[in-house]
């Protein structure tokens, strides 16, 4: 048998059996910290309530100057930070400086995602988990939440089948 480099979370809860999976394939979840935004607009209304429950578990929100001000506009604090190509202090160098937990970044125009390659590149480099997805963005807050709240049990995997 090969091994394809595949990992599996199981738990009885989608939201614990996520964070194990992130776990297992060697992304650490952060459970405290900044956490940077930068969603396209047609994302911006769907991340609302994920965003909000993140500064609601003692998160920071970092976000960049649109996402910044849809965020107050909703009574979600949130600091401002440039985006790479609007000059420093910028984003790729609180990622290089530790000081993102983690990032949530959604793109919709060529323009956008090469304005966000240098901020995932720089998150692998750094290890910081990120996620480019809203299904991932959605997934990983409900994951952190879990963790939060619930210790993570390991079982043998015939507990979950009998």
């Amino acid at each position: 048998m090969r091994s394809t480099g595949e990992v599996m979370g199981l738990d009885t809860t989608f939201d614990m059996a996520f964070a194990k999976s992130q776990l297992g394939a060697g992304m650490r979840i952060p459970l405290s910290g900044n956490v940077f935004v930068s969603v396209k607009e047609s994302d911006k209304p769907k991340v609302l309530a994920s965003v909000k429950q993140l500064a609601e578990l003692g998160f920071s929100i970092i976000a960049t100057g649109g996402n910044h001000a849809y965020f107050e506009k909703h009574g979600v604090p949130s600091t401002r930070i440039n985006k790479i190509l609007e000059g420093r202090p910028h984003i790729g160098d609180a990622i290089k400086n530790g000081d993102i937990a983690l990032v949530l970044n959604t793109t919709e125009t060529r323009s956008s995602e090469s304005d966000s390659k240098p901020i995932r590149q720089t998150a692998v480099m750094q290890r910081v988990p990120y996620y480019t997805t809203l299904a991932g963005i959605l997934s990983a807050t409900k994951a952190i939440a879990a963790r939060k709240a619930n210790a993570i049990e390991v079982r043998p995997l015939q507990d979950y089948f009998r």
